[in-house]
């Protein structure tokens, strides 16, 4: 005799299965996103100084599945790409909307590219703050390096007082609203979380506040921009990361590596390299 299945089962069993599917499919999109780590030097740095850092990296074994990034002050790029490995990636701090012209002290992606540099950081809180870049500047800059075949690392990131105020979701979705408006096509860009109270502060964010916020950025990647997009697109955290810390935080589903400040200048940025060993 044919067995029937009620209304409420096939319900039921079809809610499970679809849990089922949908969590399935977040394991795997997490296994195939390569962990990415940054070191951005930022203004730091003399010629003896980088080539001991670049002696460091080129001596370091970087672990499969892993993509290593730094960042020097545009004085020192062409010098580190010259002596650093190839498997490690250079990438510059900043870069304009422009490709030539009259723009003195200003940085083309065309530019970038023609040194063979492949990476830019851009929206940085520093140049958010100092500089006064706006959400829609700094979303202008990552279409056009993107345009011009560069990647990007591209920041967001709430101050202490909108943290307080109960306002990191409003501002972090805010802000990475302004580059989803300029851009398409999302495959080379790796999306940095900095909350910037923690910033060159010695306070980090708990593996759980970071996990939080990126999980938020993923959910508005999927529902603003799609699931696809969400599943593939490499979110970081920054923001005192150390070697102590970091195997910790990169435990977390959807913290795929680190934006890496002051902790890039020493020793301790092998131990961040290697923290998904």
């Amino acid at each position: 005799m044919k067995r029937r299945v009620f209304p409420r089962t096939q319900g039921l069993l079809s809610f499970f299965l679809s849990l089922y599917t949908h969590y399935t499919f977040l394991y795997f999109s997490k296994m195939t996103r390569n962990f990415f780590i940054g070191g951005n030097w930022k203004m730091n740095g003399s010629v003896s100084q980088v080539k001991t850092l670049v002696d460091m990296l080129n001596g370091t074994s970087i672990p499969a599945g892993t993509e290593v990034v730094v960042a020097p002050p545009a004085i020192y790029i062409d010098r580190v790409r010259q002596t650093l490995k190839k498997e490690i990636g250079v990438a510059a701090q900043n870069s304009y909307v422009k490709a030539s012209g009259a723009y003195t002290g200003e940085i083309s992606p065309e530019q970038l590219k023609d040194m063979g540099i492949d990476w830019v950081v851009l929206g940085h809180s520093e140049r958010r703050e100092y500089f006064k870049e706006s959400d829609e500047f700094v979303g202008e800059k990552t279409a056009h390096a993107l345009n011009a075949g560069v990647s990007v690392i591209a920041c967001i990131g709430e101050k202490l007082e909108e943290r307080e105020a109960n306002e990191t979701t409003a501002v972090v979705t805010r802000q990475l609203k302004a580059i989803a408006d300029q851009i398409k096509d999302w495959t080379n860009v790796v999306v940095a979380y900095e909350p910037v109270w923690a910033i060159g502060t010695g306070k980090v964010a708990t593996p759980e506040q970071a996990e939080e916020v990126h999980a938020t950025l993923r959910k508005w990647l999927e529902d603003n921009v799609s699931q696809d997009v969400a599943n593939k697109t490499r979110i970081i955290y920054g923001g005192s990361v150390k070697g102590s810390n970091a195997a910790e935080l990169g435990k977390k589903e959807n913290i795929d590596g680190f934006l890496v400040g002051g902790a890039s200048l020493n020793e301790d940025f092998v131990t961040i390299c290697t923290a998904k060993q």
